[in-house]
């Protein structure tokens, strides 16, 4: 499977904002992007004429990024959003929010989307009683999402655990940390996405 394995700060960097890559770090003294807020390469620091195209394409790129989603993926996801009767640009950030890492990474049981991918793909989580190790997995409404028994003694689930409460979990989840099982109460709305991207941006560039 394809997947990125560049540095996650210079894809932070080059998107001009921190995207809460690598979990804590981000919010730590030692994140790169706090001693160098200009994009990677010789140029980083030179001026760029922000025409349409590169806003539009900024955005398809941070989104892309935040959700750890490579581009053909990403397009597929468009032109199912394209199909739906609903505005386009608020099914695409459903759909990427509906994903299983998300969800894990909402819920707090990991610090970072790559750490609730990598969680997934080990298969230590349930949804609605059976295994799944798919990271893209889309979440339905009320569906329930555990770790499995044998995993919840594991490091990340114990500190999760001891953790619980310090991050907020949006309101279409709910999670229950003693029990170690996410419930999902319903699909987000583009109101309660936090994700600073401007989906409009998105939809017109691949509208063109």
């Amino acid at each position: 499977m394809a997947r990125y394995t560049g540095a996650d700060c210079r894809r932070c960097r080059r998107e001009k904002m921190k995207l809460f890559l690598k979990g804590s770090k981000c919010d730590g003294p030692k994140c790169p992007f706090e001693s160098r807020p200009f994009p990677p390469g010789q140029h980083g620091r030179g001026r760029t004429k922000e025409t349409e195209y590169l806003l539009q394409l900024r955005e398809k790129q941070k989104a892309r990024r935040v959700y750890g989603v490579l581009e053909k993926q990403f397009r597929g996801y468009y032109e199912e959003a394209v199909s739906k009767k609903a505005k386009t640009g608020e099914v695409l950030l459903q759909i990427l929010e509906s994903r299983l890492d998300n969800v894990v990474y909402r819920a707090g049981y990991a610090k970072s989307r790559d750490m609730a991918r990598q969680l997934v793909k080990h298969g230590h989580f349930t949804v609605n009683g059976k295994k799944v190790d798919i990271p893209s997995y889309r979440i339905k409404e009320h569906d329930i999402v555990e770790v499995r028994v044998k995993s919840k003694e594991l490091t990340p689930f114990i500190v999760a655990q001891a953790e619980a409460g310090s991050k907020t979990v949006p309101a279409w989840l709910e999670a229950i940390p003693s029990q170690m099982k996410i419930l999902v109460h319903s699909l987000p709305a583009r109101q309660v996405i936090d994700t600073q991207v401007q989906e409009q941006l998105i939809v017109e560039l691949y509208s063109k």
